[in-house]
């Protein structure tokens, strides 16, 4: 009947568990085979004391329980922080992803092929046959810092500061079972579902992972509209979500305190401005154009409007197609 949520928490769930999530299994599997790497190569890293890789972690969203299901010649699977030594950050990166490939190659030794190690953009993939998992292990510049902080090169070729350890603890105080629980990082992954279809319609699209779970995290902190951030309520999270994008138009910063006090973020005319929780002088969205911006804000004001719609339609099919806006044609709905 008219007025009643034919997609509810339940069905959006649902379509997280068949269609979003990385099947469990496969993300232990990930996690495993992460797990070995790192044990191979800090054995290596034992043994050999003046070597200049210094430590490995875990990374990305395998790490942070937010991956989504890869499709075909999507990026990797999991990711590996690799933290080599340097005297400063002034280096070669071509050289040094060759290095780091290299050092990988020896590692493995002979139980791998060359073939299976390929340099890709800032990172050295290895691809597991058995499995065939494929991990980037992306070097970070280490230069002594506490808490696992290093420089990470982006893809924009900047060298930023960051630590893996810093803002995996970031993730899980929010999700953990005494503040959101796990519906925190179901609702990132279903964004991430909605984004990568947006991407798929709209090649011009630009919205980064890490800019959702920031969002995320902005809005669990301080709610919408006097309403806390639903994350056991799917749909309405959502709009909520999608809601805070449209009215807010990303023009208003976004800091974190987790780390360090607000007014140490640096001084910024970029048209949006989310801040990394680690790193104060580092807007994650610094490379975003007033065009970027306004093509989201205009990607999540046509969502609100299927959300809308979606709640008050008179008919299941209706309710469903509305949701197909958000998710395509692999939503099935109730």
């Amino acid at each position: 009947m008219a007025g009643e949520h034919h997609v509810d928490h339940k069905v959006l769930a649902a379509f997280a568990e068949d269609k979003v999530n990385v099947p469990a299994e496969e993300a232990k599997e990930r996690r495993r085979q992460v797990k070995h790497l790192r044990e191979r190569l800090e054995a290596y890293i034992a043994e050999h004391p003046d070597y200049d890789l210094v430590k490995l972690r875990a990374s990305g969203s395998t790490a942070k329980h937010t991956a989504i299901r890869r499709r075909r010649g999507e990026g990797s699977d999991a990711d590996v922080a690799a933290y080599v030594r340097v005297a400063d950050t002034d280096v070669d990166e071509a050289g040094l992803l060759e290095w780091l490939r290299d050092r990988c190659i020896e590692v493995y030794g002979k139980t791998k092929v060359a073939e299976d190690f390929v340099i890709s953009q800032h990172a050295v993939g290895i691809t597991l046959r058995g499995s065939g998992l494929k991990i980037d292990v992306a070097p970070v510049l280490y230069t002594g810092e506490p808490d696992d902080k290093g420089h990470l090169i982006t893809r924009q070729g900047e060298k930023v500061l960051t630590s893996v350890t810093l803002h995996l603890r970031f993730i899980e105080k929010r999700k953990h079972p005494d503040a959101a629980g796990p519906g925190y990082t179901e609702l990132i992954r279903l964004l991430k579902a909605w984004i990568r279809e947006g991407k798929r319609n709209d090649p011009d699209l630009r919205c980064k992972s890490f800019l959702l779970e920031l969002l995320v995290a902005h809005l669990w902190e301080h709610g919408w509209n006097g309403e806390p951030l639903q994350v056991n309520d799917y749909p309405r999270a959502i709009e909520q979500v999608l809601s805070f994008i449209a009215v807010t138009s990303l023009k208003t910063p976004i800091v974190f305190r987790d780390y360090y006090e607000a007014d140490a973020i640096a001084s910024s005319s970029d048209p949006i401005q989310v801040w990394d929780p680690v790193n104060p002088e580092n807007n994650v969205a610094s490379s975003y154009t007033e065009y970027h911006r306004q093509r989201l804000v205009d990607h999540a004001n046509t969502a609100l409007e299927a959300v809308a719609w979606a709640a008050c339609a008179p008919t299941k099919g209706e309710a469903n197609d509305a949701w197909r806006e958000l998710f395509g044609p692999s939503f099935q709905g109730a």
